[in-house]
């Protein structure tokens, strides 16, 4: 009988207990003195059991207690092998004793009062909780004891594997190497040492588990036979071992190598000298037509080669010796006469080289001296016209005006190329001495005679032409330089002149200051150059004209200190007599020179740039005037009683006045003007833009493989498909811009309509590749959810511009008839479709204008608000169109129209939210303050994030969502220790905790 199954009966025998008293009639008294003797002993022997029980208990847990310990020698942990396996055996008597306990309490408690059974329930409770503690501590501590006891057996008998495998390696490896005959028995032992080489590496994997269970069995046996000096040991021995395969491998590998090395290199000396001698023969050969110096060139080649065969020969020889010294005798006999029968056929091959070369040097000594010679006649003159076409290159002067640095550049170039060309003239001495040379023999040097006087006549041209451009560069350098003496020369005269006028212009006078202080830059210049002009003119010019260059600079100080001082005078002699006319000429010509200005803004401007440019000239334009009235201003106070200064004033405030008026008008309409094409680009921009993301976002989109991939595309997909509705309402609103761009610029129409043809062409290229794609992975999964299918195509249906049912579904059942005609359909199609033109024709003109004061803004709102309010009527009537058809959407005229209506609703309501119009926005440099800009402000803040929000509301959701699905990383496996088992451990029972 279990434990378990024990405590259930006790527990039914205390539940029958507790209802016996009320079912029990009442004894006699003499019966129940009886019956009170009965129960106190059965009382006895059941507490006389659980104190038996409990002591033995006690007892079985002090040897435990004992033997609970995997420390110490292997025969001790033997012999508490076999005492826990003794205490294990004594697991039935507890259980006896635990059934005799139950059955006292059976009827103790069947026989005592009520106020005694919770005493025995306590007991009884207790007893069995030692119980399971000692049954439990009994399995565990035996478990422990048997697991290390079995890890030791196995360990010991992997050990004693180990050390066998390390004797007999041993025995393998420590003979010497046997010398073997040729390279195949090398290869041979080789092959041998390597197999025996990853035996040795492959055991390494089986000693570090050795080491790794040995220590493992330290930290609980803590025995010096596995402790970390005996793991040391096991390595050492086994690096011994590793150590001497490698090396003999090594070692063999060596010899081997050398072998190979010494084969290939007799194989390749036997090749060359077959090559050699069939060289050879073909050159002594009477059969051949080669010429003599063909010949000789192939016997100098030749006997190149046989000494390089020496070279290679002593190699060889050498290379033989290392080899011997690890060879059996036999090889090494083998070897030698090898090599001295390839020393025989090189000196053979060597006399008959030899002798031939003689024969035919003899031959070729009388006719290599001409042409020797002639070539390197030839060859001079080649490289001479090389040299001097080169030169003549570089003197290309360019096209051109040229500035003072450049003409100082090419004439540096100039005085290099008749360095060089001197230097060239030893080279053509050279080439006639030589031509001399080839007239001793006999052959034809008529040929080399014209090549040297073509060379010469070349150098001549060359020559000559270094010298023109040389001169004509300094002459236009000497130009150049003379020109500030030259203009200062023309300039003093009018300035002693203007020094001599009784009453100068001060205008006059501050152009003539501003000159001097520019001459005495240039003479400054002029100065600094003194290096150059020494280099151009010579030293002795350069000086002469450096003193006329500082004589030049004191007259011009001397003029420009008279200058300063009459300056000094007028101004004193405006302030002091209020001289009218000297402040209202400046007044006139620069009011003149302002409408000049004026004049040539008026022409319209084709682009944006353009526009912008036009506007901040009209703006300097507008400085200039407030300058000028400042300038009147301080002119006005000059005139007194003068009426000609008066009305002469007058008449210049009132030219002043108009030409404001008619700048302020210009500046508003440049200003609208610019706002409106700004606006139009920045919409165009934008949506462009947009339009190229969203295409990348879906090429990436059509790019996914797999369901699971398709599914998460499939839902970005869906993501951007919502964005299109808003943005289709901004390329009408785009339209609307560019018409009123090319409405203001005429020569800009033919490039706004292109950029919208091409806006719209985009746009519906990428509307219908993302409506395809869509199309195409629903229609490619049909094992999808249905439900979610249908979430997604009304998810998409039920945006703005895309909302098929604005209606009432019991309206429309109402409105709905079976006996209604196509006639009346289409009647009611074609007044609808002529009601929303002319709504939205009256809008575009709405939209067109743009207000330019606050009670326009008002009007402007006015209008649009009347229109909002036509809107219901608008709406019945696309109802009425929708109940009359008989399938909602399978009509392509009825799509059209139901997606026109949507963005017309659409741009009206964003009319209506922004009061300001479209058109009204500009830039910041061009946006002048208004009034409530923080407001406007805070709503443009406000829209701009609330994309933002919604993307942290989702990403929110998704992080509550993200534990479901770590579900299946829960922690179901506790009990680590359990599988930690290893097969090689032949237990069968229930693993330590």
């Amino acid at each position: 009988m279990s434990h378990h199954s024990l405590w259930g009966s006790a527990v039914n025998l205390l539940s029958w207990c507790e209802i016996q008293p009320v079912l029990r009639p009442h004894a006699p008294a003499g019966l129940e003195a009886s019956s009170n003797a009965m129960t106190q002993q059965l009382q006895d022997e059941f507490d006389s059991s659980v104190e038996n029980a409990e002591a033995w208990m006690k007892a079985i847990q002090e040897r435990l207690r004992i033997n609970d310990n995997t420390k110490g020698p292997r025969s001790a942990l033997e012999a508490r092998l076999r005492e826990t396996e003794k205490i294990r055996a004594l697991e039935p008597e507890g259980s006896l004793k635990m059934d005799l306990i139950l059955v006292k309490a059976d009827a103790a408690l069947r026989s005592i009062s009520e106020d005694k059974k919770h005493a025995v329930l306590s007991k009884l409770k207790d007893i069995k909780a030692l119980w399971e503690e000692t049954a439990i501590y009994i399995t565990h501590c035996h478990s422990r004891i048997e697991w290390v006891w079995l890890h030791w057996s196995e360990y010991l008998k992997a050990q004693n594997e180990f050390y066998t495998w390390i004797h007999n390696m041993r025995v393998t490896l420590e003979p010497d190497i046997e010398l073997q005959l040729g390279l195949k028995e090398k290869q041979w032992q080789l092959s041998h040492a390597q197999v025996l080489q990853n035996d040795v590496l492959n055991q390494s994997v089986l000693l570090e588990r050795l080491l790794e269970e040995a220590a493992s069995l330290f930290s609980r046996i803590g025995d010096p036979s596995v402790d970390e000096d005996a793991q040391k040991k096991m390595r050492v021995e086994y690096e011994g071992i590793r150590q001497e395969a490698q090396n003999r491998v090594k070692l063999l590998e060596t010899i081997t190598k050398e072998h190979e090395q010494y084969s290939t290199s007799v194989n390749q000396f036997q090749s060359w000298l077959s090559g050699v001698t069939e060289r050879l023969n073909c050159c002594i050969g009477e059969a051949t037509k080669s010429s003599t110096e063909d010949k000789l060139k192939a016997l100098k080649e030749i006997a190149k080669d046989i000494r390089s065969g020496g070279k290679k020969w002593k190699h060889l020889e050498s290379q033989c010796a290392e080899v011997i010294q690890n060879t059996s005798p036999l090889g090494s006999a083998r070897l030698k006469d090898e090599l001295e029968e390839l020393r025989k056929a090189l000196e053979k091959l060597k006399l008959l080289s030899s002798e031939e070369e003689e024969r035919l040097l003899k031959i070729q000594q009388s006719e290599s001296a001409y042409e020797s010679q002639a070539r390197q006649l030839e060859a001079d003159i080649q490289q001479l016209r090389k040299d001097l076409q080169r030169l003549e290159n570089d003197l290309d002067p360019g096209e051109g005006e040229k500035t003072e640095d450049e003409f100082v550049t090419l004439w540096k170039k100039c005085n290099a190329t008749r360095a060089a060309l001197a230097a060239e003239e030893s080279k053509i001495e050279r080439l006639k001495a030589q031509l001399k040379e080839l007239l001793r023999f006999s052959q034809d040097v008529q040929p080399h005679a014209e090549s040297v006087v073509s060379a010469i006549q070349q150098y001549q041209s060359v020559r000559s032409k270094t010298s023109k451009m040389s001169a004509d560069t300094e002459t236009q350098l000497w130009r150049l330089i003379q020109n500030p003496l030259q203009s200062f020369a023309q300039w003093k005269p009018s300035v002693q002149m203007l020094l001599e006028t009784s009453e100068p212009e001060l205008a006059h006078i501050e152009a003539a200051l501003a000159e001097s202080s520019h001459f005495k830059e240039k003479l400054m210049t002029l100065q600094l150059k003194k290096d150059m002009l020494n280099n151009v003119l010579g030293e002795e010019k350069a000086q002469s004209f450096l003193q006329e260059v500082a004589e030049a600079s004191k007259e011009r100080e001397v003029l420009h200190k008279n200058l300063l001082q009459r300056k000094s005078k007028l101004q004193n002699l405006i302030l002091q007599h209020k001289n009218f006319d000297a402040g209202f000429a400046p007044l006139q010509k620069k009011l003149s020179a302002i409408k000049a200005k004026l004049d040539l803004e008026k022409e319209p401007q084709p682009d944006l740039l353009g526009k912008k440019t036009q506007l901040q000239r009209l703006q300097m334009i507008q400085d200039d005037l407030a300058e000028l009235a400042i300038h009147m201003e301080e002119v006005e106070k000059l005139v007194q009683s003068n009426t000609t200064h008066r009305h002469e004033m007058n008449q210049l405030s009132s030219d002043s006045q108009a030409l404001k008026r008619s700048l302020e008008m210009m500046i508003q309409q440049s200003e609208d003007h610019v706002q409106k094409h700004w606006a139009y680009n920045d919409k165009l921009s934008d949506l462009q833009q947009w339009i190229s993301v969203t295409r990348e976002k879906i090429d990436s989109c059509q790019d996914a493989d797999g369901e699971q991939n398709t599914e998460g595309r499939l839902e970005d997909l869906e993501r951007l498909l919502a964005e299109f509705p808003d943005k289709e309402v901004q390329l009408h609103l785009v339209e609307t811009h560019g018409q009123l761009v090319m409405e203001n610029s005429p020569e800009e129409s033919a490039h706004v309509q292109a950029e919208l043809d091409q806006l719209k062409e985009s746009w519906k290229s990428l509307k219908e590749m993302a409506i395809g794609l869509l199309k195409k992975w629903q229609l490619t999964r049909p094992g999808a959810d249905m439900k979610k299918r249908a979430f997604v195509d009304s998810r998409w249906m039920s945006r703005p511009a895309f909302h098929l049912f604005d209606v009432d579904p019991n309206h429309k059942q109402e409105k709905m008839g079976e006996g209604q005609s196509a006639s009346s359909h289409l009647k009611l199609l074609h007044d609808f479709e002529e009601w929303l033109q002319g709504e939205n024709t009256e809008l575009t003109k709405i939209l067109a204008r743009t207000p330019s004061s606050t009670e326009d803004i008002k009007a402007h709102q006015s209008k649009l608000e009347e229109l909002q309010s036509r809107v219901p009527h608008g709406q019945c009537l696309f109802e009425d169109l929708l109940h009359l058809h008989p399938v909602v959407g399978s009509s392509e005229d009825l799509e059209d129209l139901r997606y026109r209506w949507m963005l017309y609703k659409a741009t009206l309501r964003e009319s209506l939210s922004s009061p300001s119009a479209g058109s009204l926005e500009e830039p910041d440099r061009f946006r002048k303050k208004r009034s409530g800009g923080v407001c406007s402000y805070l709503r443009r803040a406000c829209r701009a994030a609330l994309p933002l929000q919604l993307l942290l509301l989702l990403l929110l959701l998704l992080a509550f969502l993200l534990p479901l699905a770590q579900e299946t990383h829960s922690c179901t496996l506790a009990n680590n220790f359990a599988r930690s088992f290893k097969l090689m451990l032949r237990y069968e029972g229930p693993p330590p905790t």
